[in-house]
């Protein structure tokens, strides 16, 4: 499908040789014949410093960006590295915010996190209730860190009027996911585990937390569609949820995903390991009514091209390590 916001125009898309990034490259060339991408890849361009956007601006000469660029994992990722998830996140999209602006670019997509809810939000979050309270704790340094990007869309929208959205995609997955179990959340990592241990013949994987929370997932492509979506449509700083609007408990979507990749044996739950924000489920209704996007992607056979896609590049993946879900 063709889409004449795109022709004639240079994206820089922060982030887009990564898991969601390369989605949505593809998604957005399939848009257009006429539109240049390009890609700041960290090994020449640390976003984090102001001389390298300034280069990276300079050199794409982009009218539009989007940022998906961001230091993050699972809770134990987020408890390892507190410091580190806030400082990278918060000055990586202040400085590209400001640089932004002062190069007169024209469309800036922020993509926030729904880890920058406050931890007991009534379900469904609603985009209102995202400053009625902290956030939960090992998220909150990265949630707070992105929160504090829309707070800058807004007050720079009013004072400069710059064009800058803001979007929340719940949880993420599908082919291309981070499967290193150090850094995975829980559906690659649960893959994983599954997998091995199927192919091993042993007798049970293991599960952190209790498996009580919930959680709603995004097939990325459906993610990828969104964001290009609003970016053409919508021109407000309020905030958008980005979701499925599908509520799955962790222990029902683990032992779909052990259905799924053929694993018979047990689960056994580490309790001693945190579960997390206890609900997670978001009211989707504000991207219908601003620029009529819903997900179309059935949630298992989202997972059975997951699987399959890992299952093709799992070579690449020494065995071994800890499971970290998120």
């Amino acid at each position: 499908m063709r889409h004449g916001f795109w022709d004639g125009r240079t994206v820089m898309v922060t982030g887009g040789s990564g898991f969601l990034g390369s989605h949505l490259v593809e998604e957005l060339r399939s848009r257009s014949d006429d539109v240049e991408v390009f890609v700041p890849r960290s090994s020449k361009y640390d976003l984090r410093e102001r001389a390298a956007i300034r280069q990276a601006l300079v050199e794409s000469g982009a009218d539009t960006v989007i940022h998906l660029a961001a230091t993050v994992g699972g809770i134990g990722a987020n408890r390892k590295n507190p410091g580190r998830y806030f400082y990278d996140n918060a000055v990586m999209g202040i400085e590209l915010i400001e640089l932004a602006r002062q190069f007169g670019v024209e469309k800036f997509t922020i993509l926030g996190t729904i880890c920058s809810y406050p931890n007991h939000t009534e379900v469904p979050f609603k985009e209102d209730d995202l400053f009625d309270g902290y956030p939960e704790e090992t998220n909150a340094p990265y949630g707070i860190a992105k929160k504090a990007l829309l707070t800058q869309s807004k007050a720079y929208r009013k004072q400069y009027d710059f064009n800058s959205i803001y979007l929340m995609p719940v949880n993420l997955y599908g082919p291309r996911d981070d499967f290193d179990l150090n850094s995975a959340h829980v559906i690659p990592a649960i893959i994983r585990k599954c997998l091995e241990a199927h192919d091993r013949g042993n007798d049970s994987i293991t599960a952190w937390g209790t498996g009580e929370p919930t959680r709603e997932f995004l097939y990325v492509t459906d993610a990828a569609r969104g964001i290009l979506d609003a970016t053409e449509k919508f021109d407000r700083s309020e905030p958008v949820n980005l979701g499925s609007g599908t509520e799955i408990s962790i222990r029902h979507l683990v032992e779909t995903i052990a259905d799924l990749t053929g694993f018979e044996g047990r689960i056994e739950w580490d309790t001693s390991k945190p579960d997390g924000q206890p609900r997670r489920k978001l009211d989707i209704s504000r991207a219908e009514k601003y620029f009529d996007w819903s997900a179309s992607t059935d949630f298992e056979d989202g997972l059975r091209q997951t699987i399959g896609w890992y299952k093709s590049v799992r070579d690449e993946y020494p065995a071994g390590g800890a499971h970290h879900s998120g």
